[in-house]
């Protein structure tokens, strides 16, 4: 949120009429440089993220970063492309948006935790590491930080919350691909292309496992829900889709049966969903 502070102008000639009040806003950074990080980029132009100021990037591939920040300042707005992440955090952001991978997110919590930086990340696989995840809570606690959770591909986080707190509640979690997605991977079979067929079938942390960056929504709800330990996770491939992803997630207790279902031709969705989070926490009204 923008913080104002005022300070009365007591001047050498006397006192000023009015007190200088300014907002200061929320130092933004980024890790990750791609197509996700565009949406948000582009959002903060366009006028979206006014409490924002994007001061640094990072990437391992140093031209995605010199792009992204070449890309802010050629709209006026000065952001450092970083060579490490212990130059982008130097820069003491408020908030940092991973947009990078789970390997990536392991990697960068803690020090960013500790840097007074909070994270809003959609590599949410990284938190079914039931060891990381207590040392994330455990950071965050000491050092007055949080780690928001996109909703990436999928919702609903607050209904699905809440049927849980409820008590004796069971969820379970499907997701279903085109069979573009397993073309080139050993989970290919000519079948696919004529028929649905079931390509994984386990828990969210066993599913997280198989695939580290197709599945970090099933960790979302899983978190959301029941815990990795306990969602029912499936992926089938499906000839109905071109393109794109089906995330459905159910949860069902004594009163209460609620069904999140949706389908996304493209990633996009994701990278508007940090836009969606980084609005609401400077928001006034939360959803």
């Amino acid at each position: 949120m923008l913080r104002e502070f005022s300070f009365p102008m007591n001047g050498y000639l006397g006192i000023y009429p009015k007190d200088l009040t300014f907002a200061v806003m929320e130092k933004l950074v980024i890790v990750g440089c791609g197509y996700l990080a565009d949406i948000v980029a582009d959002a903060l132009l366009n006028g979206l993220l006014p409490e924002y100021d994007l001061v640094g990037v990072y990437s391992r591939t140093p031209a995605k970063a010199e792009r992204l920040a070449t890309k802010m300042e050629q709209a006026g707005r000065a952001c450092k492309a970083c060579t490490s992440l212990d130059e982008l955090l130097a820069l003491k952001p408020d908030f940092l948006v991973e947009a990078a991978s789970p390997a990536a997110m392991k990697e960068l919590t803690l020090p960013t935790l500790k840097n007074g930086t909070s994270i809003v990340t959609l590599s949410i696989g990284a938190l079914a590491d039931d060891g990381f995840l207590e040392a994330v809570k455990e950071a965050g606690r000491a050092h007055g930080t949080r780690v928001y959770l996109a909703s990436g591909a999928t919702g609903g986080f607050d209904v699905l919350r809440t049927a849980t707190l409820m008590g004796n509640a069971s969820a379970q979690f499907l997701n279903e691909k085109g069979v573009r997605a397993f073309r080139r991977s050993h989970f290919y079979s000519a079948d696919m292309e004529v028929e649905n067929k079931q390509v994984f079938s386990g828990t969210a942390r066993e599913a997280i496992d198989v695939f580290p960056t197709g599945l970090n929504v099933a960790v979302a709800a899983s978190l959301a829900t029941v815990g990795p330990e306990k969602l029912q996770v499936t992926m089938e491939s499906t000839p109905r889709f071109v393109a794109g992803d089906r995330q459905r997630v159910e949860i069902e207790n004594d009163q209460v049966h609620a069904v999140v279902d949706v389908f996304s031709a493209t990633p996009e969705i994701a990278g508007w969903s940090v836009v969606a989070s980084l609005q609401n926490i400077v928001s006034p009204i939360v959803f």
